[in-house]
């Protein structure tokens, strides 16, 4: 499965200045330093397409990619990083909040990316939470699932299917390649539902 061309679209900060779109939009989020743009990167085969600081906390804009010229990958900041200021988590979280909520974004899924190998925080069950209440798709990608102990990584992949019946639960190594195809299926059917 091969996605034909992407390019990257526009960076937002803030609140203002989105894009305006013709395509369905799947909207990647996560928490600092869960591999967000190296998700994106392996999906699309362009190592460098969804740019990844090397500080936690850094990427703080609205990044904006459009795929097989058909849907765009939305590449959000990300969130629960414990050394930024106060002001900052909670600047990000009001930035999250909106996108989500007042974008006025037309979404066809949310992909939520957890660490397989550490499992849920309490920031990931926040942001579940606020994507739930808008009843759109979820899939929660549990990526780096190449790393660590496997049987961890297994307790973690089950956990979410158990707690989240209702999401499809993809296990995901954005280096090995594993859950690539099966990612692209859910998330190809966004562009084919945006040609329909």
């Amino acid at each position: 499965m091969a996605i034909r061309s992407a390019q990257f679209v526009k960076a937002v900060t803030g609140t203002e200045g989105l894009p305006e779109v013709d395509f369905p939009v799947v909207a990647f989020l996560g928490r600092s330093n869960v591999g967000k743009s190296s998700v994106i990167n392996s999906l699309v085969r362009v190592k460098k397409l969804a740019y990844s600081s090397n500080t936690q906390g850094r990427t703080t804009a609205i990044n904006y990619f459009l795929i097989d010229k058909a849907v765009y990958f939305v590449d959000l900041p990300g969130y629960g990083f414990a050394k930024l200021s106060h002001e900052r988590q909670e600047k990000i979280g009001k930035q999250l909040s909106w996108f989500v909520n007042e974008s006025m974004v037309p979404f066809r899924y949310f992909v939520l990316i957890v660490d397989a190998e550490i499992g849920l925080k309490n920031s990931d069950h926040a942001t579940y939470a606020l994507l739930a209440d808008t009843g759109h798709k979820i899939v929660l990608v549990a990526n780096k699932a190449d790393k660590g102990k496997q049987n961890d990584v297994a307790r973690n992949v089950l956990t979410l299917r158990t707690m989240f019946p209702e999401a499809a639960v993809v296990r995901y190594s954005a280096k090995t390649g594993e859950g690539r195809n099966e990612l692209l299926a859910l998330l190809l059917e966004a562009e084919n539902e945006g040609a329909e």
